[in-house]
This record gives C-alpha cells, sequence and structure tokens, in this order.
C-alpha cells in the first residue's frame, strides 16, 4: 500500500503500488494514488508530485510538506475534511493504514451486533492519544458517523485538533476532546462515572527512550535514500512529538498499564483496543490480559504492503452482557 513508513531503497515504488487484497476490503484506499484527482480537488499537491524513475506518479515521503499536502488532500476527496492541517513535527498519519485499523474495529463491533456494523450517532469510540492531527475521529465519523472522544496529554495537541474540528461544518458535534493531565492514567480523569463507551482505540508511543526514537528515525531516513538531519530532536518524514513517539518502557509497557486500568472501568466499555507495532510484543500482553481476567479476547492481523501490523481487542463483558449491550445502545 502507499505507506508512509518505508524501509527499502525502492521508497517510491513501495509507495506507490500494493495489491487491493492487502487492506481491509471496505479500505477506500484501493490501489495506486490517483495523483490526477487529488491534484484537481487539491491543487497545492500538484507542486510536490513527480514520476519516478519506474514511470509512476509519486511524492518525496521524506519531505514532511508532501506528505502533508497528500494526507490534505486525501482527507478532502475520501472524507470530505475541506480544511486539515498540523502544527509542524507533530505526527502525520499514513492514511491508509489508520484506515485499516477503524475497519477492523468496525468488524468487532459488527461481531456484537449480529454481524451488523453499528453506524450512526448511538456508537461512542474513545480515541486514547487523538494527537494533533485527530485522524481516527475523522475517519471514524466519516464512514460510519460514530461519535468520538478524543484524549490526550498534549494540551497543544488538542489545540491543532480542536482546530481542525472546528474548520469543517458538523464536526463539533460529533467529536469532543479531553486532556488526560496526568501522564501516569489513561481513562482515569477523562471517563466519568456515567460515560459508556463502545470501543476504545490506541496507537500507543512506540519507543522506549529519546535514543530510540532518534535511532528509528534515522534508519527510515536510510531507508528513504536521505542523508540524516543534523538535529538532537526526533526527525521522522512523518514528524511526531516526545508522547506520540515515546514513553518509558515503550508501547509493551503502555499497553499493560492500559489492561490494567482498562478493569477499574471495564463494565463501561464494551471493547478495549491497542495497535501493537512489534509482534514480539504479543505474547506478554496476551498474557497481561489473561491476568486480567478479560472475557474476550482477539488478535487482528494486519498488511499494508510491506508494513505487517495488528491491534488486541478486549471485553470484560460475557455473550449475555453483549447482547444486553446491543439491545439498549444500538436498537
Amino acid at each position: 500500500m502507499p505507506s508512509h513508513k518505508t524501509g527499502s531503497s525502492n521508497a517510491e515504488r513501495a509507495t506507490s503500488n500494493k495489491t487491493a487484497a492487502q487492506l481491509h476490503p471496505r479500505n477506500r484506499h484501493q490501489g495506486r494514488y490517483d495523483f490526477d484527482t487529488l491534484i484537481k480537488e487539491t491543487p497545492e499537491l500538484a507542486a510536490f508530485v513527480f514520476v519516478n524513475p519506474y514511470g509512476d506518479q509519486s511524492i518525496n515521503f521524506a519531505d514532511p510538506n508532501a506528505v502533508k499536502a497528500l494526507n490534505r488532500a486525501l482527507l478532502k476527496s475520501f472524507y470530505g475534511i475541506a480544511h486539515w492541517d498540523i502544527p509542524a513535527n507533530y505526527l502525520c498519519p499514513p492514511i491508509p493504514g489508520r484506515a485499516d485499523y477503524v475497519h477492523y474495529l468496525a468488524d468487532v463491533l459488527a461481531n456484537s451486533n449480529k454481524g451488523s456494523i453499528p453506524r450512526g450517532e448511538a456508537v461512542r469510540v474513545l480515541d486514547i492519544g487523538v494527537g494533533a492531527n485527530a485522524i481516527y475521529p475523522l475517519i471514524g465519523h466519516a464512514e460510519y458517523g460514530w461519535q468520538f472522544l478524543g484524549t490526550d496529554i498534549d494540551a497543544s495537541a488538542l489545540t491543532s485538533a480542536r482546530t481542525i474540528i472546528h474548520a469543517n461544518p458538523g464536526l463539533s458535534a460529533a467529536i469532543k476532546l479531553r486532556q488526560q493531565k496526568s501522564p501516569a492514567h489513561i481513562f482515569k480523569g477523562v471517563l466519568g462515572a456515567n460515560d459508556y463507551i463502545d470501543l476504545t482505540l490506541c496507537n500507543p508511543p512506540f519507543h522506549s527512550s529519546l535514543d530510540e526514537a532518534l535511532s528509528g528515525s534515522q534508519r527510515k531516513w536510510r531507508g528513504l535514500g536521505k542523508a540524516v538531519p543534523k538535529q538532537q530532536a526526533p526527525v521522522l518524514n512523518f514528524g511526531g512529538q516526545h508522547a506520540e513517539l515515546w514513553c518509558e518502557g515503550g508501547e509493551a509497557r503502555f499497553i499493560r498499564r492500559m489492561i490494567e486500568e482498562s478493569t477499574i472501568v471495564g463494565r463501561q466499555v464494551l471493547w478495549f483496543s491497542s495497535l501493537v507495532s512489534k509482534a514480539s510484543n504479543l505474547p506478554g500482553i496476551l498474557s497481561a490480559l489473561r491476568k486480567a481476567k478479560a472475557f474476550k479476547i482477539q488478535t487482528v492481523e494486519m498488511t499494508q504492503g510491506q508494513k505487517q501490523s495488528r491491534f488486541v481487542a478486549w471485553s470484560f463483558l460475557d455473550a449475555r452482557e453483549h447482547e444486553a449491550w446491543r439491545k439498549a445502545r444500538w436498537q
């Protein structure tokens, strides 16, 4: 797929080709990017498009401005988001991969709704770490009409997300934001006693330290065939702040902490979920879920081009309680 995270010397080739079967069937981003169509709706993208050595149109995925212009065009063309921008050095996400997570999560909800995806404002989703880009609420609301609550510890990221929401008519009623003021907590402080959530999603910080984030950034730049910028802060072709890129213990510890806290609000949430970037972290995460006595546990594998990813989903409610939830909230 056209992933922004490429690690081969044939970066442009990898980002312009993919097989449709690799993406979720409902994912709108099948096949190559249609740059001609995208440019018609977002003319600024034209300045970044060139023909690569394989004869395909592409952009320089090491250029954050080019990636931002592509994302803006994709959001406008596919999801009706007319106004989208993020501050410099914030995470600029690969939209096709983000959409895949949303669509597979919709399938998880469908399994709790007799095979039918619950749609509309009755479905409430919590995005843990909504970021400056608010990408999951934008896609999830556009595709399924879900209502979102986005949380983040970064006040500046929330300001950016709020600007995007207010700039697009109809989103203010569908997407709400709350700041998590305690880095030590995930659900506590943002979910009240009367908050009931159908689904949580999260793209946890990947790295365990600043040095690890720097090293990963440098590998990506070398993979794109570019010189590593002489800067101290982590430099990614799609940006990223401290809270977006790393936390103590990396994603494994973050997800284990999420699992521990999820036991406290387990009666208020139908399905919890989190991306798991490192396959080697999965056994420990599944062990933590069993220890937490999650009643239902799912691991869903996803493939986007050369990138393999997955997410875990868990619920503390049994089949009878899932049915009661469905009747109370989605009928």
